[in-house]
């Protein structure tokens, strides 16, 4: 086998495989002698005709296809190997030519990208450091105590914070619809759960009474025979019950608690727990505009098909995320009323980001020599094992050689993350946690 290689455009390149006549000649041979028994020839038992005979009748090219088949995937892996090609697609293949002086195609493949580096160590980035404040760790233990409450029916009007059990029966033009009755649901007014100008409708009435409710659906809604009508629910109010919230001592702390007995103590287990989840973040954001710096000032263009194959992942995780939740993939499409083509969309500039990323890290890895040693990856494994809380000489029994190039993989990255982090010129800035996430969350909503 011989391979020649060309560049096409960026990219993409075009190898040409000659597969030579000997290593084609017995390809033919081996399909001969696999398929003779199915060829019917006059004059011949099956599977009893020369192979002569059987390229005289039929034409030399009856058994090319089984041949081409045997010989192809050695011939373009050792091509690829011999020409340091790292293909990131399958290859379009095309036959040059084809008989008994061997087989010649061609395979033109997208390929990994170059990389050129720009400038990644000494990069400028801000760390924030967070605060948690009282009130958040009031409202922490306000949320908690609300999920123990105790929901009492009460003989009075209902309330904003109430719950009513109730029936109803939605018609649009006097007709029910799908979806519209229900019976002995459950509503905390004011939770927003229901169609908008449902529950403030509710407001005021007793346990035993009957009330048309008049809304009309969205214009966005999703179910588009409903989206902007107007409809009239007809609902039995069969209990109004209030909301009655445990005591705040250190009896309540001991109900919902293994670890504290006291307020005093479950208030410190609250704050310290906030205070992890606000450093994770800052770690967590920090590394990430570090890396987003990093890449901004790398020259790459990304092949579309790495792409593609990075958005599949991501698709794939979101079908078995909703799995977990008992719904498909075609359930959500059809709830929703979105398409296929609109999810790969949304996942297009993350699916980019992730690629980008990961060929900044194989770059940078390269350009610095980092490598994990057998003591980096003996002592994840031990960390593995420690967290699982298993027998370590069990789990290093089973890491197998795949699994330990994952386990250097990640090594790599992860020392490739500390350099980042040693050389970036850091600049710290102080913020309030919670502050921090509602700014955030109103910056989305505009």
């Amino acid at each position: 086998m011989t391979a020649t290689i060309e560049n096409v455009e960026k990219n993409q390149v075009k190898l040409t495989i000659t597969v030579d006549a000997e290593t084609f000649g017995k390809a033919v041979q081996a399909a001969y002698l696999k398929n003779r028994g199915r060829i019917a020839v006059p004059g011949f038992r099956k599977g009893k005709a020369p192979r002569n005979v059987i390229e005289q009748y039929y034409g030399k090219e009856v058994f090319y296809s089984d041949a081409i088949d045997a010989v192809y995937e050695e011939a373009y892996t050792a091509a690829v190997a011999e020409h340091n090609v790292e293909p990131v697609d399958m290859p379009a293949v095309d036959i040059v030519s084809i008989d008994e002086n061997g087989f010649v195609f061609t395979a033109t493949v997208e390929v990994k990208p170059e990389v050129v580096l720009g400038q990644y160590k000494g990069v400028e980035v801000t760390r924030v450091t967070y605060t948690v404040p009282e009130s958040m760790v009031d409202a922490d233990i306000e949320a908690t105590r609300a999920r123990q409450a105790r929901f009492v029916a009460v003989e009075r009007a209902a309330a904003l914070g109430d719950t009513v059990l109730m029936n109803y029966a939605g018609t649009v033009d006097g007709v029910a619809f799908a979806g519209g009755t229900a019976d002995d649901q459950t509503l905390e007014l004011g939770s927003g759960r229901f169609i908008p100008g449902f529950e403030d409708q509710l407001v005021g009435v007793q346990a035993g009474q009957e009330v048309d409710v008049n809304v009309t659906f969205p214009t966005e809604y999703h179910a588009e025979d409903l989206a902007g009508k107007d409809a009239v629910f007809h609902v039995v109010v069969k209990e109004v019950q209030e909301k009655q919230l445990p005591e705040l001592d250190d009896e309540f702390v001991k109900d919902i608690s293994d670890e504290c007995d006291t307020l005093q103590e479950y208030r410190a287990s609250v704050r310290a727990r906030l205070e992890k989840e606000a450093s994770d973040r800052a770690d967590n954001d920090f590394d990430n505009d570090l890396l987003t710096a990093v890449v901004a000032n790398t020259e790459i263009e990304i092949p579309n098909a790495m792409i593609e194959r990075q958005i599949d992942a991501l698709v794939r995780d979101m079908e078995q995320s909703m799995s977990y939740q008992g719904i498909s993939l075609d359930m959500f499409i059809q709830y929703t009323g979105t398409t296929m083509e609109e999810i790969r969309n949304r996942y297009r500039a993350e699916a980019e980001r992730r690629v980008k990323s990961q060929l900044v890290f194989e770059a940078i890895i390269a350009a610095e020599g980092i490598e994990a040693t057998d003591e980096d990856i003996d002592s994840q494994i031990v960390e593995f094992a420690q967290s699982a809380q298993q027998d370590v000489e069990e789990i290093r029994a089973k890491v197998d050689e795949q699994q330990r190039a994952y386990i250097a993989e990640d090594v790599a990255i992860r020392k490739t993350f500390d350099l980042l982090r040693a050389e970036a010129v850091i600049t710290d800035v102080e913020k309030v946690y919670g502050a921090a996430e509602e700014a955030e969350e109103e910056a989305d909503a505009e």
